[in-house]
């Protein structure tokens, strides 16, 4: 039960530090709604991408069949610096908000085009994504077959919690930067923690005899 309990809690943490970005792209997608461009063409298009980006995240966990499961949780590292770095570079980040409505309004154009809608959407999930990948990679690699069953099942399901999140934030502008605001200030912080329980469950400490 504890091992479900935490697997249950990692995933959430890791999709929650890893894409609060994807909720002011999403909601700008929801608010282009019309007659060409709809609602299932967005969620589509989300886990699509998601999707794309679990699976080349997937390796990290098929590395930890071989590695030993001590030397794998120094990848957790990676989540750590990035954190670090996210926290130090509060400034750049704000400066490059307004990236994702340029990057959505060539996608708009390109949703006009009927069979593109999905991919388009997909397209830019994935591309905003990549940098998940580094922290997928030691997540997955330290995790058993059952936990990271689990933990997939929950990225999933917060996929299509972000989805009705952002539909419902379309219409409440201040709201949504609101919590955009608050989630770029929280997520380094996520992301070292996530970063720090890696290193520590897989048991990485015992390399350097802190342990």
């Amino acid at each position: 039960m504890n091992g479900l309990v935490t697997a249950i809690s990692t995933g959430a943490f890791a999709f929650s530090a890893t894409n609060i970005d994807d909720l002011v792209i999403l909601t700008l997608f929801f608010s282009q709604i019309n007659a060409r461009f709809r609602r299932w063409h967005i969620i589509a298009g989300q886990y699509l991408g998601f999707t794309a980006l679990v699976m080349a995240s997937l390796p990290g966990f098929f590395g930890g069949l071989i590695l030993p499961r001590p030397w794998i949780g120094l990848f957790g590292l990676v989540p750590i610096a990035i954190g670090i770095k996210c926290l130090l570079s509060q400034a750049e980040d704000e400066s490059a908000a307004v990236e994702p409505q340029t990057e959505t309004s060539q996608d708009t154009i390109l949703a006009k085009l009927f069979n593109l809608q999905t991919y388009s959407v997909a397209a830019v999930t994935f591309a905003n994504g990549t940098d998940n990948i580094s922290i997928y990679v030691p997540l997955f690699a330290s995790a058993t077959w059952e936990s990271l069953l689990v933990i997939l099942g929950v990225f999933f399901t917060l996929v299509g919690c972000l989805c009705y999140v952002a539909n419902q934030l379309t219409n409440q502008t201040a709201i949504a930067n609101l919590l955009t605001r608050y989630g770029n200030n929280f997520m380094p912080f996520v992301l070292m923690g996530l970063g720090a329980f890696i290193v520590i469950d897989s048991g990485s400490l015992t390399l350097l005899n802190l342990s």
